[in-house]
């Protein structure tokens, strides 16, 4: 519900109205790309920045700004998320490129929110807050704006003290908006801001601290819906997602009387009767164990998304069609469930192949990009060294000599040019993939008392085949570490769907046995041309009983510590990799307990890392340092493997990706146990 209400109020598709410094040409170019998008032209927006910023009517980064923003509603966000970085590339935006600096961090952050890239849009967001406070630039409604996406952000990250200080500086902003306004236009988006923070702490069951968010949300409401120029839709909208708001806080916080009024308040809206509010109702219905009631209102789904022309994605499918069959099989309608997982199954290949597809369609416009932009670049400095050469010429008809060796210089330059130019083009392309695959495996780790937890990643050429994940849900921490055959560019192919498919399949809460199960059958078969596959490991921790339960894919085994041997391999059940043979059920194991134990799982580019004489690193000398080594943190026990790796190879290159994964799980937060 939260990621719906970002989506559909958060991002705005506003363009700045006008250049800082006032120009004409600027305000002139910003009317034409707008009457283009007010069109619906969004491939002609492309056009015209490219022209306009050509023309010098645009800068580099109200260009790049533009373009992203036309990739944005063609549906190609990660096309839109190359240029926008592009912008926050900016070390210091000039004045006039402020605004259109500070909005595409917003963009930015709200679009990666709504596909729970939470690192990534903190990391887009933090960097545009700050120079906007140290500036004194940006509205109040900005920079609350920007707060606000911040401690969405650290919510979900489980940072919930510094999200809470975020939105409290953000509600100062949101008065100051208020205040500030003659007119009464900053209520609407002031009032789905407060929307947004109560329904993230609704989310997140901190159903205390929701209920201030909603009374001041609905004290906004009140004074804007008394407006005689008040929208009547809004208001209705409105009232339905606070009442609903308040539903699932009263029903958090054991209130039946008046979880069940909340929840008439809900019904009686126009929008909580329609297609959309009442599946958007089953947010409650299925908390509340009412699938007779969630059922009946999925019966309207499909005819709701057909309106909406929402294709069956991998998104949809895991945000309404499994839902739609969980709420019919516990309502018993097994007929239906059964249709409904039929539909599933029928669509989810279909699903994967346009993500695939979509995902390389999108990376090849990128390519084409940095190809195009070189080639830009190249016919600019042509045109530079034309303007010289005509200089030249009129001085050198002096001598036949010197125009000779002028014309030999022009054509060896000429030629180092171009190589150069080709050698950048590659090498930028390299970085753009190693950037994207770096973003797809979490830098941020959860902070949650009595759990350690850090993971590194380092590739050996410039992309590579390893991952690592995890996905914390409540007290389920779900984690895996992979490595896929092979290295470069389409080993790095392959991890990306295998990341993809494990946040997926770990979101409706599947047992690692049964995610294996998935993650072959749709990486394995003929569209496995190429016979790649991946070893993984795959573990579900329970944080309050330190119970796991894990399955292992043809990976090496893990280290598991605080055992009479000070610290051995675990001992597991084999398993065949993923994605070489269809149809293989894999086997899960269990621990009872694991707390005050430290696990550590890794790839064979650590034990197997070799030095100038082909000498391996070894198990043996791996579980020497582990012995060895005081458990302080996580990070430092991965810091002392990578340094003694590096002291091994004595400046040999890296013979294969390394990827390392250290967690434990503490009975106290004050209990600091060695890894023996």
């Amino acid at each position: 519900m939260a990621a719906a209400l970002i989506a559909c109020n958060g991002q705005r598709q506003d363009s700045p109205t006008a250049a800082s410094d006032g120009s004409q040409s600027l305000s002139r170019a910003d009317s034409i790309i707008g009457e283009a998008k007010d069109a619906g032209l969004y491939d002609r927006m492309i056009t015209l920045a490219d022209s306009l910023r050509n023309k010098g009517e645009l800068t580099e980064i109200q260009a790049n700004f533009h373009i992203g923003q036309a990739y944005s509603l063609l549906g190609q966000r990660r096309t839109a998320e190359h240029f926008w970085k592009k912008v926050l590339a900016t070390s210091a935006p000039s004045r006039k490129d402020f605004d259109y600096y500070t909005k595409t961090g917003s963009y930015l952050g709200h679009m990666l929110i709504v596909k729970n890239d939470y690192e990534g849009a903190l990391r887009a967001a933090t960097p545009v807050l700050r120079k906007m406070e140290e500036a004194g630039s940006g509205t109040p409604f900005d920079i609350a704006d920007m707060l606000t996406t911040v401690g969405i952000c650290q919510m979900n990250l489980g940072h919930s003290d510094e999200a809470a200080q975020n939105f409290d500086r953000a509600y100062d902003y949101f008065r100051k908006t208020i205040a500030a306004d003659t007119t009464g236009s900053s209520l609407p988006p002031v009032i789905t801001g407060l929307l947004n923070i109560s329904i993230i702490y609704a989310r997140a069951m901190q159903f205390e601290a929701a209920e201030p968010w909603v009374q001041r949300t609905d004290s906004l409401l009140a004074l804007y819906a008394a407006r005689p120029d008040a929208s009547a839709g809004f208001i209705d909208r409105k009232r339905a997602n606070l009442a609903l708001s308040r539903t699932l806080i009263a029903q958090g916080l054991g209130r039946a009387d008046e979880e069940k009024r909340a929840f008439a308040d809900y019904l009686s809206t126009q929008w909580g009767g329609s297609d959309e509010g009442r599946i958007n109702a089953n947010v409650y219905l299925r908390r509340a164990k009412r699938y007779n009631e969630a059922a009946d209102n999925y019966a309207t789904m499909d005819r709701w998304m057909q309106q909406k022309g929402m294709g069956l994605s991998l998104d949809n499918i895991s945000r309404y069609l499994v839902g739609k069959y969980q709420a019919n099989y516990s309502a018993q309608r097994k007929d239906t469930a059964l249709k409904v997982a039929s539909q599933v199954f029928d669509a989810l290949d279909s699903a994967i192949i346009h993500y695939q597809n979509n995902e390389a369609g999108e990376l090849a416009t990128i390519y084409e990009t940095q190809e195009k932009e070189t080639l830009i670049a190249r016919q600019q400095a042509a045109l530079s060294q034309q303007r010289v050469i005509g200089l030249v010429v009129a001085i050198v008809l002096l001598t036949i000599f010197f125009i000779i060796y002028t014309i030999v210089r022009r054509r060896a330059a000429q030629r180092l040019m171009e190589a150069n130019a080709a050698k950048e083009r590659i090498e930028s392309e390299l970085r753009i993939a190693r950037d994207i695959q770096m973003s797809m495996v979490p830098s941020v780790f959860p902070q949650r008392e009595g759990l350690d937890m850090f993971a590194s990643m380092t590739p050996a050429k410039e992309v590579g085949g390893d991952l690592y994940g995890y996905l914390l849900q409540g007290d389920n921490l779900y984690f895996c570490v992979g490595d896929v055959s092979g290295k470069g560019v389409p080993a790095s192919l392959f991890m990306a769907q295998a990341t993809r498919l494990f946040r997926t399949l770990a979101t409706q809460r599947m047992s690692p046995a049964e995610i294996c199960t998935r993650m072959n059958d749709a990486l394995s078969g003929e569209d496995n041309e190429s016979g790649m596959f991946v070893t993984l490991f795959l573990g579900l921790a329970n944080l309050q009983t330190g119970h796991l339960v894990f399955c292992n894919a043809g990976h090496n085994p893990p280290v598991i510590g605080g055992n009479t041997a000070h610290g051995e391999f675990l001992e597991m059940k084999p398993n065949a990799p993923i994605g070489l043979w269809p149809g293989l059920e894999y086997e899960g194991e269990e621990i009872d307990d694991i707390k005050g134990h430290p696990l550590l799982i890794y790839t064979d580019g650590l034990n197997e890392a070799e030095n100038q004489q082909m000498e391996q690193f070894g198990d043996e000398r791996l579980l020497s340092i582990l012995r060895n080594t005081h458990f302080d943190t996580a990070q430092q026990v991965i810091e002392v493997l990578k340094t003694e790796v590096e002291r091994h190879r004595n400046g040999a290159v890296p013979n294969d990706d390394m990827t390392i994964m250290c967690l434990r799980i503490s009975p106290t937060v004050a209990d600091a146990r060695t890894i023996n």
